[in-house]
Parts: C-alpha cells; sequence; structure tokens
C-alpha cells in the first residue's frame, strides 16, 4: 500500500485498507469496490459463537441462559455468508501519521493518553458493513423478539432481555475504551454492582472501600449483609488495611478511586498485587469519576472495572445506565448469564444515546478537566473557602499517585466553604446562578451538591464523621460552560454569605 494511499485514510486499520479497497479505483475516482475475502471480526465484547453450526459450549439449550450476546440481527449481513466487516480498531493496527498526531490540550504532569482512544470510541462496534443498508449511525432495534428458522433454530438473537442489536454495539464499544475484552451494559450503575455481588455467595467476605458513593455503601450494608455476606470497609488509601482486612472467606475487594464525595486516591496495581495472592478473589474498580478517557483500571490489573454510565460517559443528564468491563473470559460468561437470569438490561434507546454520546467523551472529559483544575485553583486561595479537595492539586495527599496512574482528572471536586455549618451552605446553594443544586454528576452542566443531606444521607451520620462528609462539605461537578463564568458564580454566592 502506498504512502499516498495511507495519507489518504490515516485512521482506517491497515489491514481493512489493503483486504476491502480496489487502489485502482481509489487512484481514478470511481466508487471502490469491495473486497469478498474480508473476514468477519469478533462479536460485540465477545467471541461470536455459531450457533446453528453448535459450536456454543453452553450447557442449557434455553434463551440465554449462559450464551454471550451475539453481534447481528435480523437485518444484519449474515456472517461467513456475504457479511463484510473491519477489524477491530487497536492502538497496533491504526495508521499514525505523526504531524497529525494529538495529545491531551495540556496533561499537567498526568501519564501520556492514548491517541487511539478517540477513533475507537467512534468507530469500535459502529462499523457500517454489520448492517444490510450500510448505515454509519448503528439503527434502533426495538424489538422484544426474534424470528426463528425453527424451534431454537434462531440466527443471532432470540429475546431482547438475552441480546439486542443496538446493545450489543455500545458493549462492544465499552469494551474497547476500557481496554477491555468484554463489555457488559445495564439498566443502572447500581443494577450493575447488584450483578457484581451475584458472583458471591452467603458466607463470602467483601472488602470494600470505606469512602465511596452513598448508594453502593448502603446497598452493602443493608442488602448484601442480608444475604449473608460479610462486609468490612476500610481505608484503601493505606494498602496495609487492605491486606490485613483480607480473610481466608475474602471473595472481592471493592475499592472507589477517586472516591466519592472526598476524592481520595488509592493505588490500584498495589492493591492488585495484594488480591491477586488469592487465586479465588477478584478487585472490583468503580471508575465513575474518571471515565476510561482518564483512568484505564484494567490496564493496571483489575479484574472488573464498573461505571455508572449515566454520568460522564454518558455526559447529557438524560439516561440512567450502568457497565460493566473485563478481561477475564470466566467472568465475562458469569456475568453474562446473570446479566440475563437477573435481567436488569438497558432499553435499545438509552444504549443508542449513550453510543452517541461515548464519540465526543474525549473532547468533553478534557474541558471538564480545563475548568474543574480553573475553579479548584481559585477556590483554594478564596478566603471563604476552608480546604478545597482536587487531585490535581500539588496539596493533596495522593497528588502524586494521581500522576502516575491516571491520564488526567475530570471536573470533579470538594471543597470545605467558612463556617462548615448546614445553614450556611443553604444559603450558599440559593445564591448561585450558574450551578444548578442537583445530584449526579458529569453531564455538560455544572451541578453542586451537599453530600451529607443529598447523595450520602443514607450513610450512617458517625461515618460521615469520620469521613470528613460534613454539612460544609461541598461537592462540584464542573460542566462545559465557560470557566471564567463558573467562577464568578462561586465567587458572588460565597461572598454573599461568608463574611470575610
Amino acid at each position: 500500500m502506498s504512502d499516498r494511499v495511507a495519507h489518504l485514510f490515516p485512521f482506517i486499520p491497515i489491514n481493512y485498507l489493503s483486504k476491502t479497497l480496489d487502489w485502482d479505483a481509489v487512484k481514478i475516482g470511481r466508487p471502490p469496490s469491495r473486497s469478498p475475502e474480508i473476514k468477519t471480526h469478533s462479536g460485540l465484547g465477545f467471541n461470536r459463537r455459531k450457533y446453528k453450526n453448535k459450536t456454543c459450549t453452553s450447557t442449557s439449550s434455553r434463551c440465554g441462559r449462559g450464551r454471550p450476546t451475539p453481534v447481528a440481527d435480523s437485518n444484519e449481513r449474515s456472517p461467513g455468508k456475504e457479511g463484510k466487516h473491519r477489524a477491530p480498531l487497536n492502538s497496533s493496527n491504526i495508521i499514525t501519521l505523526t504531524k497529525h498526531t494529538t495529545t491531551m490540550t495540556s496533561n499537567n504532569g498526568y501519564l501520556k493518553n492514548d491517541e487511539t482512544f478517540s477513533t475507537r470510541a467512534i468507530h469500535e462496534g459502529n462499523e457500517p458493513e454489520q448492517w444490510n443498508s450500510l448505515a454509519v449511525v448503528p439503527p434502533i432495534s426495538m424489538a422484544t423478539t426474534f424470528k426463528q428458522d425453527g424451534p431454537a433454530e434462531f440466527k443471532f438473537f432470540e429475546y431482547g432481555r438475552s441480546g439486542n442489536p443496538t446493545r450489543g454495539c455500545l458493549e462492544k464499544c465499552l469494551a474497547s475504551i476500557e481496554n477491555g475484552k468484554h463489555g457488559l451494559a445495564f439498566a443502572s450503575g447500581l443494577a450493575a454492582t447488584t450483578t457484581i455481588t451475584h458472583l458471591l455467595s452467603a458466607g463470602d467476605h467483601i472488602v470494600s472501600m470505606d469512602d465511596l458513593y452513598g448508594g453502593t455503601n448502603r446497598y452493602f450494608r443493608t442488602v448484601a449483609s442480608r444475604m449473608g455476606m460479610q462486609i468490612d470497609f476500610i481505608d484503601a488509601t493505606d494498602t496495609k488495611k487492605v491486606e490485613a482486612a483480607m480473610k481466608p472467606n475474602t471473595k472481592m475487594v471493592w475499592i472507589e478511586t477517586p472516591t466519592n464525595p472526598t476524592l481520595k486516591i488509592v493505588d490500584i496495581a498495589a492493591v492488585v498485587a495484594i488480591v491477586k495472592k488469592k487465586s479465588d478473589c477478584f478487585l472490583v474498580v468503580d471508575n465513575t469519576f474518571m471515565s476510561p478517557y482518564f483512568q484505564r483500571p484494567l490496564d493496571l490489573g483489575a479484574d472488573l472495572v464498573m461505571s455508572s454510565v449515566t454520568k460522564y460517559i454518558n455526559g447529557h443528564t438524560d439516561v440512567i445506565m450502568g457497565c460493566i468491563c473485563t478481561k477475564r473470559d470466566d467472568l465475562h460468561e458469569r456475568l453474562r448469564f446473570l446479566q440475563n437470569a437477573i435481567g436488569p438490561v438497558p432499553s435499545p434507546f438509552d444504549c443508542y444515546l449513550v453510543n452517541r454520546s461515548i464519540k465526543t467523551l474525549a473532547l468533553r472529559m478534557e474541558k471538564h478537566m480545563q475548568n474543574g483544575l480553573a475553579v479548584a485553583r481559585f477556590l483554594e486561595n478564596h478566603p471563604c473557602v476552608e480546604k478545597v479537595i482536587h487531585p490535581g492539586l500539588p496539596s493533596h495527599p495522593q497528588y502524586e499517585l494521581s500522576k502516575r496512574q491516571c491520564h488526567g482528572h475530570s471536573g470533579m471536586l470538594s471543597f470545605y466553604i467558612k463556617g462548615n455549618n448546614l445553614e450556611v451552605s443553604k444559603k450558599f446553594f440559593q445564591k448561585l446562578k450558574v450551578f444548578t443544586l442537583a445530584e449526579s454528576l458529569g453531564g455538560y452542566e455544572s451541578l453542586c451538591e451537599l453530600p451529607s443531606v443529598m447523595t450520602h444521607a443514607s450513610v450512617p451520620k458517625e461515618t460521615r464523621d469520620k469521613l470528613g462528609i460534613t454539612d460544609g462539605l461541598i461537592r462540584v461537578s464542573c460542566g462545559l460552560e465557560g470557566a471564567d463564568d463558573l467562577i464568578k458564580d462561586l465567587d458572588q454566592a460565597l461572598r454573599a454569605v461568608v463574611s470575610v
């Protein structure tokens, strides 16, 4: 393949270019023909099973019991016949032109990011060749059931809970951007958490981070414990405490980093080393606050990474969803079975919305980071603020660790308002004009909230006090507005309620 042709198609996989296009046609400008010899790639987030050829190793013949969701639907080109797919995108088969490569706007000392991230976010799982129509945007398949050629003889899908074409596209894309092998989408972040916990049995022990999302804390304390599981909450920023908490029956270690809402950073690789000493234990990392753009726990050795897709991955405050990604085939098979057996799946329309949102994830995260760091630096010197918590500030206790394991930081920060009491905090929220007082985070709009009475109200007060979740701790999610507008809004609200 000539350099000239490679220049014309700088971000298309080499093997796709060489096998698919008629280069003589490209040179003279006529529509290129497609080669009949191009091979199909593996399925959306997992290896394709040829059900009709009876190569599936599932132990049950019924609907979706332990089977991975296949790729295609009845409108898709049949693989192995006339179907033509691009090879999966990865950093090894993307043509890179040095003069056109881009990096983060300003990495501020963080790890350099993967330059293929946006390419994979846009193309992986979205190949037009998988549809008869060659649609550039994957269609929304709302069907709940699919016609079969005969009893238990279906082509790709049989029932919407067990598998859906639109969801399959999203799951493959999610796996790619997390640098995983398999991706699974769920109806919410807590649905993903619940499904992971169903991997365990009564009598099993969980080591959990003490500072984490209030909903996860509530689920472990009031639901999982009632099902006979033992849970110990520890400060995982101290890896000695993680090791000390491990027991013979420990089956899962759950960490969140950065933590919600005090933004502690956990050394993922160090915790991985501890967990790997037990062959029957796995590590889960909640990556919600960072998104896969700024942190990829699977690359650091984590077994599972979960996210509330509702937040940064979707980023438009219009979808509730969760996801799990992994490189492990064994955990994927078990989770895929549970996804179907429990049934916490998202709607096809929501999958379509999230798949769309991922295309701009890198751009959005860069702006979130810029705004968050600008706001944090401003607040750190503000006379109405006692303390600012942001991993990108040298004052953060895990500042150096953050630089070593992350590619940047999101728009999340927390700060203590002077006075540190509920009345002052309430008055502050009333004065805001650009920021919106609301739960959630990671959207294009800037939000702030009071965790002690909102997202973490279900956490026992003694635990909140121990973690520093006081009535004066304000959590901020910086959106995509102008940084100056955000700073001016916070400044006027602070000065209106705090005497300086």
